[in-house]
């Protein structure tokens, strides 16, 4: 995911003051819930009725020492519930 350059500076901002930024936080969210869509999408295309064992990864991909690319990776493992 791509953080445009207008977030990119209100980031670079707070990162110089202090404090939480949001505008971050929600790329991070947006990334977050994107990844989850996308597990459920392929464990539901393999027959599975839930997804265990879920791991999340974040990554910034820096090139010439800025950042703005987010690399975020979701994995985890398709089951199949037992029907009673």
């Amino acid at each position: 995911m791509g953080i445009n350059v207008f977030r990119d500076i209100a980031g670079a901002f707070r990162d110089f003051v202090g404090g939480r930024s949001k505008t971050h936080q929600n790329v991070l969210k947006d990334a977050r819930v994107a990844c989850f869509r996308e597990l459920i999408r392929e464990a539901r295309a393999r027959g599975g009725d839930a997804v265990t064992g879920i791991r999340m990864d974040y990554e910034t991909i820096a090139g010439g020492g800025k950042s703005g690319m987010l690399l975020l990776a979701v994995s985890g493992t398709a089951v199949t519930l037992r029907k009673a």
